[in-house]
């Protein structure tokens, strides 16, 4: 069976965002091709320090995401999403295509996935297997769009929906995906979701996500930008893309917050930390807290006291 491998091919500075960004729409798998430390990995995991010349001769200040798409997926509707995406953030890239024959890519990941435990109240469990626990449980399987929780900016939001949701609130979560942090907030509680993407193909993931877990009926898909397709005010807002994205996207928040609303920012690396808490408080929201893991921030934000 014939995938298509999208190669995204970055200088290093822009590796963590080509990741996410990747991560964020893959709907099959990811797999980063990075040599800046292809000495050390060799000597680790071979206990060898002959390397062919071929390898040594790579490129040691790119890295290449390569993406892999299903037969039956649209090749050109993904690679206009990542130019979008891609240049939204501002990087730097090029995108190229080849034809691959793939191996099972559901059975290769199942050995790599299992359940997980993620704050006091959830577990991400794939669908093809079974956890005894009183937690809400997600059943999300690996290769959808930020589908395993297990990338920093994911767990962030997930831990934070954790502790926000407390019952009935109603969710928006801009730059939906596959779903997963709305689907989180309804098996929390929530009491209603809504998904914006600009993706049309986040409607059917999503879509068949919201069913695994039982919450079609509480989860609405809106294709399209905020501004016309958010509306009304919501208690919780979720952001988990890029930061040029969320700069751009943070004016409206304030008219979409309820009172004692909650707003988070997820997909922000380290290095503009500083520049998109500035740009937040310049919107108009309050910054309460920001989390980080593994260089990756998460800002929580609430609309100012009067």
């Amino acid at each position: 069976m014939e995938w298509t491998d999208i190669r995204v091919t970055v200088p290093r500075r822009w590796a963590d965002t080509a990741e996410a960004i990747a991560t964020g729409i893959s709907g099959g798998g990811i797999y980063i091709e990075d040599y800046a430390d292809l000495e050390q990995q060799v000597m680790a995991i071979a206990h060898v320090d002959l390397i062919e010349p071929e390898l040594l001769a790579r490129d040691r200040d790119k890295v290449i995401v390569h993406m892999y798409l299903s037969p039956d997926e649209n090749p050109a509707q993904v690679l206009q999403l990542l130019h979008d995406r891609l240049a939204a953030a501002g990087a730097d890239y090029t995108l190229d295509t080849a034809g691959v024959e793939q191996e099972d890519w559901e059975n290769g990941w199942k050995a790599f996935y299992h359940a997980m435990t993620i704050g006091n109240r959830l577990a991400v469990v794939p669908s093809w297997e079974t956890m005894d626990t009183d937690r809400a449980v997600l059943r999300l399987d690996p290769g959808m769009a930020f589908g395993t929780g297990t990338h920093e900016t994911t767990s962030l939001c997930l831990e934070a929906l954790d502790q926000l949701v407390q019952g009935g609130e109603r969710v928006l979560d801009i730059g939906t995906g596959s779903g997963i942090l709305a689907i989180a907030a309804l098996k929390l509680g929530a009491g209603t979701a809504e998904g914006v993407d600009i993706d049309p193909m986040c409607v059917r993931t999503a879509g068949e996500n919201a069913a695994l877990n039982g919450v079609q009926d509480k989860f609405t898909v809106l294709v399209g930008g905020l501004s016309d397709k958010a509306s009304g005010k919501y208690d919780i807002i979720c952001a988990n893309i890029v930061a040029n994205a969320i700069l751009s996207l943070a004016p409206a928040i304030p008219g979409l917050l309820a009172p004692g609303g909650h707003f988070m920012a997820s997909g922000v690396i380290d290095t503009r930390k500083d520049e998109v808490a500035a740009g937040l408080a310049a919107a108009g929201l309050r910054v309460y807290e920001v989390r980080e893991k593994n260089g990756w921030e998460c800002f929580l934000c609430t609309l100012p006291e009067a």
